[in-house]
């Protein structure tokens, strides 16, 4: 099983990819997302999304400026306003 995980800033597609979880720093604070999460939106805050490939990796760590995400039908999408790197 593989959540499909998509970050997206205004200028391009950063990301495409099938993960095990996703950690997003949202206006509420943190949330994971797994494959087959209930419909979801949030504003997401400046912060590390955090990547898990694996079920027991080490996350890799993408940092963003504001924006929102989205769980639905087909994953994980954020719409970053700006990422680093």
């Amino acid at each position: 099983m593989a959540l499909h995980f998509e970050l997206v800033t205004p200028a391009r597609l950063v990301r495409s990819e099938d993960v095990h979880m996703v950690v997003v720093p949202g206006a509420e604070g943190e949330f994971g997302v797994l494959e087959g999460h209930a419909p979801f939106m949030s504003t997401v805050r400046d912060g590390a999304i955090k990547v898990y490939r694996t079920e027991n990796g080490q996350p890799e760590e993408i940092q963003v400026q504001g924006g929102f995400a989205e769980v639905g039908a087909n994953g994980l999408t954020v719409l970053a306003e700006h990422v680093e790197g």
